[in-house]
């Protein structure tokens, strides 16, 4: 699996919002494109798909912006890369019917290894992946000093 740049520039996106989200403030696209090193114009696209997902909620007026939709602890990668990249929640196990042996083998461990990436993908929140990068951050300071 692989991440596309399309789900890591969303994702990217995302964090910047869930930073600010006790603030309560929306930030506007410009905003998060300079903090996180997007093209405008691509994340304009990218914060459309999110809204119309329900992850990301738009607000318009001269202190408009972007805001995430609902917690940052109540948004999983699952759902992110859901809405952008079209995963199902449901595997595809009913839909497969392998012509051989081989080929039932061969999806037997392909679904397994789906399973175990959903499951880590629901696993962790927008919330989770700001408490690493804060943790990560600390260590980078901490090697400097």
């Amino acid at each position: 699996m692989e991440l596309s740049c399309k789900s890591e520039y969303a994702i990217l996106a995302l964090l910047e919002l869930a930073t600010h989200h006790q603030s309560g403030e929306p930030l506007q696209i410009r905003q998060i494109a300079a903090q996180q090193n997007i093209p405008d114009r691509y994340l304009e696209q990218l914060l459309a798909t999110l809204r119309r997902g329900g992850l990301v909620k738009s607000q318009r007026g001269a202190k408009g912006g972007y805001l995430l939709a609902r917690d940052p602890w109540k948004i999983t990668l699952f759902e992110i890369l859901g809405c952008l990249e079209g995963l199902d929640v449901r595997t595809a196990e009913e839909d497969v019917n392998p012509k051989t042996v081989d080929n039932a083998v061969i999806e037997d461990v392909w679904l397994e290894a789906m399973h175990a990436a959903n499951s880590v993908l629901q696993k962790y929140t927008l919330a989770d992946l700001c408490e690493k990068r804060d943790s990560r951050r600390q260590l980078d300071i901490m090697y400097y000093i």
